[in-house]
């Protein structure tokens, strides 16, 4: 297929549409509004349902009710909107349902600006809401990536009955970038890919007098039944980590004196900057999470090599993902983070000159 030009938030959109997503509930908020506004125009033309609801409050518990049917379901959001949405995800992530939710970050804390940010990634990671539980978390460096993950993160959600967010930020929401699309699910595809719930999802009796009961819940007043239940969460959870980690390594080598960590769209310009460097002679490596949960701890320590004398962190952020490459780390060797806040993204000069600096 042809590739076409689009914005981040409707390229994600129409991804999601070609995935068999067709219940979608959201509230309009800047710098995602694209995505909620492509929805609105395209989900009729599939026969599919668009909701404005009237906070995020109460589409993140539409989501929850058309989860608990068993339908490929997303909302999006951008930074507020997500913090208002965090009781109904652990709620989703309690009862185990399958769910995609979308936050296009913005600068913060608060109301914050619209600007680009990354300040989210303690809330995505280590669980914003309330309780023990985890979300998949997926981190898209470009467009074409962003788009993937739609398809992706349904998949994921099926897989494993648990929610995934796809950690985006303004920056990528609002670029445009060239992208190829998959063919889109037919209806009969979308039909059968929904009778893999039909073991625990609510749904129409079909079982004559036997009269199936399906229940969708995330309270437990015995304690010990929650326990229970929490510690069969965190089995499955094991599983993922087993199997979801991803990352991708750029000009990792044994000659690299500096390691550098960065997720998202602030890894583009940090592969810029080790460009430059290259050109003088200097080795830097780049580890880039994709899946930010779970996380590449393994990967970031088999990339220490021998000549390795500093692990360098860059986030648009004031160093929420530091905390997770020192574990990686394990004190082999200085970890030392820079970064922007406030909706202001780095330069490749600035990081280039950072980086030069350590040798």
């Amino acid at each position: 297929m042809a590739k076409i030009l689009m914005k981040g938030n409707e390229a994600v959109a129409e991804a999601a549409i070609r995935s068999g997503c067709r219940l979608y509930f959201a509230y309009p908020i800047t710098p995602q509004s694209e995505l909620i506004e492509y929805m609105a125009r395209m989900m009729p033309k599939v026969n599919g349902t668009f909701l404005q609801a009237e906070s995020e409050v109460s589409a993140i518990n539409m989501v929850y009710g058309a989860a608990g049917c068993g339908k490929r379901v997303m909302t999006s959001s951008s930074s507020p909107g997500i913090s208002l949405k965090m009781e109904g995800i652990s709620y989703i992530a309690g009862a185990e349902l399958p769910a995609v939710i979308i936050n296009v970050q913005r600068g913060g804390p608060g109301l914050g600006d619209i600007q680009p940010a990354q300040g989210d990634y303690f809330q995505a990671v280590k669980g914003g809401g309330h309780g023990d539980y985890q979300l998949i978390v997926m981190a898209p460096s470009s467009v074409q990536e962003f788009a993937d993950m739609a398809s992706q993160a349904f998949d994921l959600a099926d897989k494993y009955r648990n929610p995934v967010m796809i950690l985006a930020d303004g920056m990528l929401g609002q670029m445009m970038e060239p992208v190829e699309f998959k063919e889109p699910l037919t209806d009969a595809e979308i039909a059968e890919q929904g009778k893999q719930h039909n073991s625990w999802c609510i749904c129409p009796n079909e079982d004559g007098d036997k009269k199936h009961h399906h229940e969708i819940n995330s309270l437990e007043i015995d304690p010990q039944v929650l326990e229970k239940h929490v510690n069969d969460l965190y089995k499955k959870y094991d599983v993922i980590k087993q199997n979801e980690v991803r990352y991708e390594e750029y000009n990792v080598s044994d000659d690299n004196e500096i390691l550098c960590l960065a997720w998202g769209t602030a890894s583009r310009v940090v592969k810029s900057a080790i460009n430059e460097v290259k050109k003088a002679g200097k080795s830097v490596g780049l580890i880039r999470p994709i899946n930010v949960w779970p996380y590449p701890y393994e990967a970031i320590a088999k990339a220490i090599g021998p000549k390795v004398k500093k692990v360098y962190v860059f986030e648009l952020n004031t160093g929420q993902m530091l905390d997770d490459v020192k574990i990686a780390v394990n004190g082999k060797v200085p970890v030392d983070f820079w970064g922007k806040v406030g909706g202001i993204v780095f330069t490749p000069a600035e990081i280039q000159a950072k980086l030069e600096a350590c040798f």
